[in-house]
């Protein structure tokens, strides 16, 4: 599994209230809450964004309140992948969940910038800059999680896997 994209970056802790603000909760719908994702920090994110593109954060992304829609509208923005220093425990596990793949590398949270162009190799945990020719070590996913990953979350896992 790949992916490759344009780099969105942001810094430290950013929390699920930025990432989806509470105002936008009544919907569950992620068509829905990817129009308001990252509004509250970057208002033309969702303009700027494209199907692909990568989110670069540093430490204690996804930090806050427990909600699922954070990842959720982050996927459906059309992310293919977040890179941070660290996330938050639950949203580390929310991410996963939903299908969301994050890979945790200080060296490229620190080095990569927006705008910059990023390819990630899910099998081997490398992530490429393209842009700087530079490259990072970063934790390959195990097949398992590449699974729930590939299959669209554990949801769709758990099913396939019954079938």
């Amino acid at each position: 599994m790949k992916a490759s994209g344009i780099v969105h970056k942001y810094g430290d802790n950013v929390d699920t209230d930025v990432i989806i603000p509470a105002r936008y909760l009544n919907s569950s719908e992620p068509a829905e809450l990817a129009k308001s994702c990252m509004e509250d920090i970057d208002p033309d994110f969702v303009k700027r964004v494209k199907k692909g593109d990568i989110m670069v954060a540093n430490k204690n992304f996804g930090c806050g309140s427990s909600r699922e829609h954070a990842p959720i509208a982050i996927k459906a923005a059309g992310i293919s992948c977040v890179i941070a220093e660290t996330f938050a425990r639950i949203f580390y596990r929310n991410a996963i969940n939903i299908g969301l793949p994050i890979i945790e590398c200080k060296e490229a949270a620190k080095a990569i910038e927006a705008g910059d162009i990023v390819e990630i190799d899910f099998d081997s945990g490398m992530i490429y800059d393209r842009t700087k020719g530079t490259e990072f070590k970063g934790q390959a996913f195990p097949p398992f999680m590449q699974k729930i990953i590939e299959t669209g979350g554990l949801v769709n896992y758990i099913n396939q896997k019954e079938a």
